[in-house]
């Protein structure tokens, strides 16, 4: 009894990319290319750095107000109470007063600045900007404007700011170096506490070259 091997059958090929996904490609690279060209061209000019930064600009410079923020999902109150909140750490920063600053915080708060030093808990906090009332941050005052106000369940909130320290007049919302997240809870039946908060320093230049080079990573509020 003889066995019979079929003959192999041609080969089949993988499928490409659809001509959605070619376009797509096509104008990113495009994009792409445009963005190294211009780069190129402001700093063979000279001042090239200088260029990038004044045209570093933001559109969505959020609002001075805290209560004039639309939040979502807010339980009845608790706007106005974390809005409190962060006013009072405000005012308790304007004061150099470190003991009334870190008691906006829950006890075993996170701290992180925008050098990123970490502090963990109110007595870390306290402590820490007691010294720098005193030194660096001596006769400072705190700017912030709200980006967005956003609840999860009763108890706990999400605010993104754009914020500063400063001396004299407060800064334009859309000079503020910093963008800062604040982690707020309500404990039991308690004030409205932050137990968390992180704060990153605007690489304004860095972010300006990123948007250069490839425009897609420019967030929807800045296109």
């Amino acid at each position: 009894m003889s066995t019979e091997t079929a003959a192999p059958g041609p080969a089949t090929a993988s499928p490409g990319p659809g001509p959605a996904t070619t376009g797509r490609s096509r104008r990113r690279t495009v994009k792409r290319v445009l963005g190294i060209g211009a780069l190129a061209l402001a700093l063979a000019a000279g001042g090239g750095y200088l260029w990038l930064s004044s045209t570093a600009t933001v559109h969505n410079t959020g609002n001075p107000d805290c209560m004039a923020v639309t939040p979502t999902d807010a339980p009845a109150g608790a706007h106005r109470q974390v809005c409190s909140t962060l006013a009072d750490m405000t005012a308790a920063w304007g004061r150099g007063d470190a003991d009334a600053y870190g008691a906006v915080f829950t006890e075993d708060a996170t701290y992180t600045t925008y050098v990123g030093t970490h502090y963990q808990g109110r007595r870390d906090i306290t402590e820490g900007h007691a010294a720098l009332f005193d030194g660096f941050l001596k006769d400072t005052e705190l700017a912030d404007s709200y980006l967005g106000i956003r609840f999860y369940g009763p108890r706990t909130a999400i605010v993104t700011t754009r914020g500063d320290t400063y001396e004299g007049s407060p800064e334009k919302p859309d000079e503020l170096s910093k963008t800062q997240t604040y982690t707020l809870v309500r404990q039991d039946d308690g004030p409205w506490r932050i137990a968390a908060f992180h704060n990153t320093r605007r690489q304004k230049v860095m972010e300006r070259v990123s948007f250069l080079f490839d425009p897609d990573t420019r967030p929807r509020t800045e296109k």
